[in-house]
Formats: C-alpha cells, sequence, structure tokens
C-alpha cells in the first residue's frame, strides 16, 4: 500500500458548535464543550483509509509546555470502545477517501485552548499533520462534570442566556437595571482565555497553572482576583467610589460587560475606569459564563464591610443623628457579588452546588483581593473554617449594627434597635424579569432555633434585641415620589404600645450618603420636637426634604440616608431608626415601530422627559442589545434639553437573531447620570 497522505479537512465548526451550544459565538474556530463527542472529517488523496493497514492516532495539546502527566497532552490512537476517563477516537463512517471521526475528550479535562495533530503510518513509514485547533469548555450538560446542572431551563439562564437583570437601589426600594453580559459576543472568548494566560499563578508556573485549569474552583478563584487590578495584576476593571469619574467612565454608566472586557483589551490590559460592586460582579459572570460555568449575579442588601471580624459594626451618632466618627466598618445600602454552580469535590458532602465568588476588592484572601468560591450552604450553616473566606460572607449577610448616641456630655447610650442586616438576597428569576429572594439559601428564619444554634458555632452573640411589643416604636415613612427634582416628605412614626401615655423628645436628620455607606452633606434637619403620644396611637414628625437642598449634594448613587432618634423621657431609652431613600431617575420610554423579524429593519423610539428645573446639557443615548444592535450605539444630542422638554431620537435595528432580545439604554447628562431602561422584543425568525 502507498503510504497515507492527508489532503484536507473539516473540523464542522457550525454543525459541532450547535451539538455544543456554542454556536452562539460566532468564532470562526471550532469551541466544544468537555466530556462530549464532536466529529471531524479526513478526506485522504489517492486512497481512503484501510482497517488493519493504517494506523491513526491523535495529539492534542494545551498550554505552552504540555505533558501528560499535567492533564495538558494526550496521545490516542483510533479505537471500537472509548472510555470515558480518557481522550477517544472512533470511526463513525467512512466514504471513498473521506473518513468521519468522532472525537471525544474526558468530562474532568482541562479546559482552554488546544491544538491538534494527527499521526499516520503505513508499514514503517509515518506521516504527522497539523489539523488546526479548538477551544474546549465546561460542560453543565454532562453528568460527570463538576459544573453539571440538571434543569434546562436554568441551563438556559445561568449559562445561554446573555442579558439579564442586576437589583440595586434599597431593601424598601428594589429596582433592577438592565444588563449585557455578551458572553457569545465575538472576542469575547479570546479575552476570557487571555484573562486567564496573563493572570498572575500562570506567569510563576504556567505548567501547573495550565493543569489546574480543569478545576471550576481554580478558575473562580482566578477569575475573582482577576476582575479587580487591586493586586497590580493587570486586571479588568478600577474600583472608585467618591463621586468624581471624570477621567473614566463612572460606574453607573455601563450597561453590559463586552465594552468593558473589549477597552481591556484595546488598551493592553490596563484597568479600565471605573468598577463598582455591581460592575465588578456582572464582568466576573460574562467570563463564568463564557467558559461554561452556571453563574448569576446576586445582590445582597444592607451588606456589612466588617474589617475586623467581630461580626458587629458600631455606629456613632450625635443627638441630632448626625455621625460622630468615621468608621472602616461599613453598611452598604446594597451589595453584589456572583454565584457560580460547582461540586466541592474537596469539602465534605453537602456543599456541592451555589459558591460565592466576590470579585469586589474588599480584603485579601491568601494574600490576593479575591474572595470565594464560598459554599452558600456553609454560610448558612456557619461552618467558618471551609475553604473560601467564609467568615467575611458570614458577617456580610449576618453583622449586628449596633447604635451608640453620643450625648452633649460625651455620654455613650446604646441604642435599643439595631439595623437588619443581610435582607431581601435578589437575583432574577429563571426566564423571567422578575426578582427571586434567595434569602434562605443564606440564611435560617430570624428568631428561629436554627438561627441560634448557627451563631453559637460561628461564635455569634446577637447584641441586637428585636422589635419591641411594648414601649415605644420608631420607624421612617417616605411619601410617595421621591423623584429627582421634586422635593418630597419622610416621616418619623412612632407608636405608643403601652397603656399610658408617654412623652417623648424626636429628631430627623437627612444627609446625602453614598452607595458604599460613606455619609456626605446634610439635606435636611428637624429641631427636636417634644410630643406626647395617647396610649395604643401613632404620631408622625414629618421632614420636607427639598429639591434646592439636595441637588448639588446628592451623589451618583441618588440616596438619601434619614437617621430618626427618639428619647424617651420616661424610661430614658434612646430609639434609633434608619433609612435610606433612592430618588427616582425619570422612565426611558422606549417604543418599537415595525414587525420584529430577523434581518429585517426595526425602529426603536427612544425618549426621557427632563423632570429637573435646569436644561440638561451634554445628553448622551448608549444603546445596545445582543442580537439588535451592532455592539453599541452612542447619540449624543445637540441640543440641550429645557425644563419639562424631551430628548428623543429614532434608532434603525437590523435583527441578526431571533427570539426574546432586550435593547438596553443609558442616558448621560450634566445633571442627570446612569438612567437606565430596557425593552424586550421578541424577534420571529426569518421565513425559510
Amino acid at each position: 500500500f502507498a503510504d497515507l497522505v492527508l489532503e484536507t479537512w473539516d473540523l464542522h465548526c457550525d454543525r459541532n458548535g450547535r451539538e455544543h451550544r456554542t454556536a452562539d459565538m460566532g468564532c470562526q474556530q471550532l469551541v466544544v464543550r468537555r466530556g462530549q463527542p464532536f466529529t471531524i472529517t479526513l478526506r485522504f488523496s489517492g486512497r481512503g483509509y484501510e482497517e488493519g493497514v493504517d494506523k491513526l492516532s491523535f495529539n492534542v495539546e494545551t498550554g505552552p509546555c504540555p505533558s501528560e502527566p499535567s492533564g495538558t497532552r494526550s496521545h490516542f490512537v483510533m479505537t471500537d470502545c472509548p472510555e470515558e476517563s480518557c481522550w477517544s477516537a472512533v470511526i463513525q463512517q467512512q466514504d471513498g477517501e473521506s473518513l468521519s471521526v468522532s472525537l471525544c475528550s474526558p468530562p474532568n479535562a482541562c479546559i482552554g485552548r488546544y491544538s491538534m495533530t494527527l499521526e499516520t503510518s503505513t508499514g514503517y513509514q509515518g506521516s504527522s499533520y497539523q489539523i488546526g485547533g479548538f477551544v474546549l469548555l465546561f460542560n453543565p450538560w454532562h453528568p460527570e462534570d463538576t459544573v453539571f446542572m440538571r434543569d434546562e431551563n436554568e441551563r438556559r439562564e445561568y449559562v445561554l442566556s446573555q442579558h439579564g437583570l442586576i437589583y440595586q437601589g434599597t431593601c424598601d426600594y428594589i429596582f433592577s437595571i438592565p444588563w449585557n453580559f455578551g458572553q457569545f459576543e465575538d472576542d469575547i472568548l479570546a479575552i476570557c482565555l487571555n484573562m486567564l494566560d496573563i493572570n498572575p499563578k500562570h506567569l510563576r508556573d504556567q505548567n501547573r497553572d495550565c493543569s489546574r485549569r480543569n478545576d471550576p474552583m481554580y478558575i473562580g478563584r482566578v477569575v475573582s482576583a482577576m476582575v479587580n487590578c487591586n493586586d497590580e495584576d493587570r486586571g479588568v476593571l478600577f474600583g472608585r467610589w467618591d463621586n468624581h469619574y471624570e477621567d473614566g467612565m463612572s460606574p453607573m454608566a455601563w450597561i453590559g460587560s463586552v465594552d468593558i472586557l473589549k477597552r481591556w483589551k484595546k488598551f493592553g490590559c490596563q484597568p479600565v475606569k471605573y468598577g463598582q460592586c455591581w460592575v465588578f460582579a456582572a464582568v466576573a459572570c460574562t467570563v463564568m459564563r463564557c467558559l461554561g460555568i452556571p453563574s448569576r449575579v446576586v445582590t445582597n442588601y444592607n451588606s456589612a464591610h466588617d474589617t475586623n471580624a467581630n461580626l458587629t459594626i458600631d455606629r456613632y451618632v450625635n443627638e441630632k443623628g448626625e455621625q460622630e466618627r468615621y468608621s472602616w466598618d461599613k453598611i452598604w445600602n446594597f451589595h453584589c457579588w456572583v454565584e457560580s454552580w460547582m461540586a466541592r469535590p474537596d469539602l465534605a458532602a453537602g456543599y456541592d452546588g451555589w459558591q460565592v465568588l466576590d470579585p469586589t476588592p474588599q480584603e485579601k484572601s491568601e494574600g490576593v483581593y479575591c474572595c470565594g468560591p464560598a459554599p452558600v450552604k456553609a454560610i448558612k450553616e456557619g461552618d467558618m473554617l471551609l475553604k473560601y473566606d467564609i467568615p467575611f460572607i458570614f458577617a456580610e449577610v449576618n453583622a449586628d449594627v449596633v447604635y451608640w448616641v453620643v450625648q452633649g456630655d460625651g455620654m455613650q447610650k446604646q441604642s435599643i434597635r439595631s439595623s437588619d442586616v443581610g435582607k431581601c438576597i435578589s437575583t432574577k428569576s429563571v426566564g423571567r424579569d422578575s426578582r427571586e429572594d434567595i434569602t434562605h439559601n443564606y440564611k435560617y428564619p430570624e428568631g428561629s432555633e436554627e438561627e441560634r444554634a448557627v451563631f453559637e458555632k460561628a461564635e455569634h452573640q446577637k447584641k441586637s434585641i428585636g422589635e419591641e411589643d411594648e414601649g415605644l416604636h420608631l420607624r421612617i415613612k417616605v411619601s410617595e415620589g421621591a423623584n429627582k427634582g421634586s422635593d418630597f416628605d419622610v416621616f418619623a412614626v412612632v407608636n405608643n404600645n403601652t397603656d399610658e401615655e408617654r412623652v417623648c423628645r424626636v429628631t430627623l436628620c437627612a444627609r446625602a450618603t453614598s452607595h458604599n455607606g460613606t455619609l456626605g452633606p446634610q439635606c435636611g434637619l428637624t429641631d427636636p420636637v417634644d410630643i406626647d403620644i395617647e396610649p395604643r396611637a401613632e404620631k408622625r414628625v414629618p421632614l420636607r426634604i427639598l429639591y434646592e437642598e439636595y441637588r448639588d449634594k446628592l451623589t451618583q448613587d441618588n440616596l438619601i440616608k434619614v437617621v430618626a432618634l427618639l428619647n424617651d423621657h420616661q424610661t430614658g431609652d434612646i430609639i434609633v431608626s434608619v433609612r435610606d431613600i433612592y430618588v427616582e431617575n425619570p422612565p426611558i420610554k422606549i417604543r418599537i415601530l415595525g414587525e420584529p423579524m430577523q434581518n429585517r429593519k426595526l425602529v426603536a423610539e427612544i425618549s426621557l422627559v427632563n423632570p429637573l428645573a435646569v436644561p440638561l446639557n451634554g445628553c448622551v443615548f448608549v444603546v445596545e442589545g445582543i442580537g439588535l444592535t451592532e455592539g453599541q450605539l452612542v447619540k449624543e444630542l445637540e441640543e440641550p434639553v429645557e425644563p419639562q422638554g424631551e430628548a428623543k431620537f429614532r434608532m434603525d435595528l437590523m435583527p441578526r437573531l431571533s427570539g426574546l432580545l432586550k435593547l438596553m439604554v443609558d442616558f448621560e447628562s450634566d445633571q442627570l447620570t446612569g438612567v437606565k431602561g430596557y425593552r424586550n422584543v421578541i424577534i420571529a425568525p426569518q421565513p425559510m
């Protein structure tokens, strides 16, 4: 027999991509998932493959120094009975000179870029052919993969969906912003793989790093560190919280990860300015979904940042309700992190499933700014010693906040009411634009036996006292319409839960505040009011918050913190109540004109009314939507928008995908920033 000579080959990128659910990556390369077969066709010249005469074998290699012991190189021959635990090649069919071969990786293979060579030998003669490369990803569809997820709707949401919602605001006023994850957009896969290749662990020991890329825990830890730049590790985002964002993009302005990751690549992996928690979390979620690990962004309201890890956050206010001294411990009105789904073979049974990863730089973990993966189950059970970083996250959802009132003579009194940490933990529902409350995954019901047992295990004495049934009770209410540009009222509501008349003194103070709990200037204060209150009755003390007072003090977070203080003359107790108020931006209206069909022109009309008493200058709309727009569209308006005037424009869309798509809009100007809107559009498939 003459030598077997390979003429051409076909990696069937499209067909394999569809079967492996990677076709949306739109890249001109083969992208497959581990543990699942893919087909290639080899075409020989002169004669076809003869069984028993010709020997065929393959080499696959990943990383700069591939080796079999590290699991980064494999040599395997064509066989009839493949083994699941290693790479295999099986003949599918033969048609003259062409041969279809089914290749399969083990479900615990290292992910990343691979090169592949074919070796042919006939008798003593042999040849070797480089037959292109491919990218291998995690496979949540494969029961043997450590990221296996059973439910198809969940896999669609947490691996395949390219858009979502992120919850913000306050626990009393929860709202969502749209986010374009875009994990299958052009170039994103290459950027994510490059992120793995420039991470410090890779630079220290390339072979060890590549050999650990079969482990989603390892990948999660690397991604959590690489999304922030605090270790001077060429990370993606620069965090900033001080309301000075002029030399970059304000964290409030982003509406998707693609823009951020592309900027990072374009500027040679220099950190992109600026991020805050939801931006860090959303970018990490994009990277994890891109690599095939099911992931979602989660929001924790009243999130504690307990720097000295004593599970108590002390707050000091004076008798007017003003902050008395600076504290490194902070309460964020919300904080976002990522949950990624994976097994934890390194731990005892019961800790598989959702794991917290937090890429926002807060504390170091093993010398690096990263956090997790921490099993959500371990946080709920108070298992402080398990890997990784459980105590920090446990505090975020369970710390006590104790208010101390510093009196005129310097005496300090502990308030008898604490504020609640770890409320309304939220994520987007599967397949719907509604909120799923997942607080029960993180903590047992308040006051339950289980909660007490967990706190004992975590050596946490709950210092705060629950709602008092008897005595006086204080809370803060907000009138309807805390809208930017308007005045609005807040009330201290006092209830007398006793059978006798009580006399007390009430003070209200309002200050601009930022999302991470840093207080700004005052924008409202009442003189102390003495009230007497009948048995079982309720009284209100109002504070009017004026637009002209808060206009120049509000940060881009749009938050005002109201503190109410009540002195009970009879008992001498001091009660503190605190509430964050979100001042609402105006809505963005989006109308879709025309018949929504794939590859047919549509028009979107986008508008916003200026609610302020002053004109808006430098108005810009930014629009993006996977499958609807080519990247981002930026529309700068020539004219200022007068008070009560309308900012409005129309744009053409050419939908290239069908199904449920989201058009997302951000609006920026000198006076109104970070205004978000979105519209779901259902695009009919193009008729055949």
